[in-house]
């Protein structure tokens, strides 16, 4: 018996150091530092520096702000239709030729050249104007929605790599790991904003580019994809561009059958829906609502990136513990008492309690999400599951601005009142996922209850 218990330190070491070689083998690292890359993408341009120069451009009084955030809102959503048109082939087109980096790369570098094109316009003075807008504004504002399509696009073949570098148990650690390595992306971002300040944008673009470009070359040069195994259908088949999208309605067809992961994108799609227009409009709610400064708002982001940072590990080993489902769960409450706060915060201490569980929701719910479709989709039909995944993501993501634009729109009068009423909208929708969620029939991986 001592001889037993003696023995098990050593086994669960060597499980420690096998996990930790994992995680930084070549194929796992250049996989999170892709993240790394997109994260900075996502942080600097989405949240950060496009809101903050419409806001400098088109902002001025409390009802123009408002204006200011209609416009944020329906360039988000403009880049969220390209995407219900286009990614539910990319994932046929995945599964037809088996391959993710040959499609990943292109995708990458166009929304690259796409975020360094906004940076060089914006410097350009125009007197022409289009729409009742300055002509440079209207073209950033177009690069905006180019960069933001293909940087999404780009994330359903990323996400799709994590089943060939990770299985098993391993898949939510892996995850996890990403997520984590992502949003320390975030914080290199940030050092952008200490060399342009508060006034020049455009410079910002420029060295998002350059950065995300930098922490891209792992996975373009360094990253070896196995060999493509084209989907069994696809052998033998000569289909053209068009016919994927017949392609894709059966494989909505499809994965109706799947009870569980068709009830389970229904209910991301709501919380996706209030993630994703809170993260594209959290640095105007913050500067015109709650009056704070640019450089107050970075440092509220610093803090919430650093919960995200944290969250998102943990919640790797959460879901491990208790499974997806119920990890899900946790994470949309969170998130749902969080934008309840913002909404009804009037002091800076309830703002900043909210921005914090907001972090952590932010960085869990992509660990949990994508576990999710792992644990529930079919080996064979994953890369199409991925593509209504991305979809449903998508889809929301066109929604959810919509509506939050429409709502400060509408409202624009009230002033700050508007922001509050859209970010509400929010609320509801993340409590109908909550509700949704519930539904999913879901039973805890064998793997990892061994584990």
């Amino acid at each position: 018996m001592s001889q037993l218990a003696a023995s098990k330190p050593p086994r669960r070491a060597r499980k420690n150091r096998a996990g930790t070689g994992l995680l930084l083998s070549l194929p796992v690292l250049s996989w999170a530092l892709f993240d790394f890359a997109n994260t900075i993408f996502s942080s600097n341009i989405v949240t950060i520096f496009f809101p903050l120069y419409l806001q400098q451009v088109l902002g001025g009084d409390a009802r123009m702000d408002q204006i200011a955030s209609t416009f944020i809102s329906y360039a988000n959503a403009a880049a969220g239709f390209l995407l219900v048109i286009f990614t539910p082939l990319l994932g046929v087109w995945m599964d037809r030729t088996g391959r993710k980096k040959a499609f990943l790369v292109p995708f990458a570098l166009a929304a690259i050249v796409f975020t360094f094109l906004m940076g060089f316009t914006a410097y350009t003075n125009n007197s022409s104007t289009l729409f009742g807008l300055p002509l440079s504004i209207v073209v950033v504002l177009i690069f905006f929605t180019a960069a933001k399509f293909f940087y999404n696009s780009s994330q359903l073949f990323y996400d799709n790599m994590l089943p060939d570098i990770a299985t098993g148990p391993q898949v939510p650690i892996v995850s996890g790991f990403g997520i984590a390595v992502g949003y320390i992306g975030t914080l290199m971002g940030l050092v952008v904003y200490g060399i342009v300040g508060s006034s020049d944008y455009p410079l910002a673009f420029i060295l998002t580019a350059v950065l995300f470009l930098i922490f891209s070359l792992p996975i373009i040069l360094l990253y070896k994809e196995k060999p493509a195994v084209p989907a069994p259908a696809a052998v033998g088949e000569r289909k053209s561009f068009f016919s994927g999208y017949r392609d894709i309605y059966e494989t909505f067809k499809e994965a109706k059958k799947h009870r569980a992961v068709f009830t389970f994108m229904i209910a991301y799609f709501f919380f996706n829906d209030a993630v994703a227009t809170a993260i594209a409009m959290m640095s105007i709610y913050a500067t015109a609502v709650m009056g704070f400064s640019a450089g107050q708002f970075i440092l509220l982001y610093l803090v919430a990136t650093i919960w995200a940072i944290i969250g998102s590990y943990a919640f790797g080993l959460i879901t491990r513990r208790i499974g997806a489902k119920m990890a899900s769960g946790l994470v949309s409450v969170v998130l749902i008492v969080a934008l309840v706060l913002a909404a009804f915060a009037f002091a800076d201490t309830v703002f900043w309690v909210a921005a914090c569980l907001y972090g952590i929701a932010m960085g869990s719910l992509w660990v949990t999400s994508r576990t999710m479709i792992v644990e529930l989709s079919p080996p064979e039909k994953r890369g199409q599951f991925f593509g209504l995944f991305a979809f449903s993501g998508k889809l929301s993501s066109v929604l959810g601005p919509l509506v939050y634009g429409s709502v400060t729109w509408a409202l624009a009068g009230y002033g700050t009142l508007a922001s509050r009423a859209a970010l509400l909208s929010l609320v509801a929708m993340a409590v109908i996922g909550l509700i949704v969620l519930v539904r999913v029939p879901y039973t805890k991986p064998v793997e990892e209850i061994q584990a």
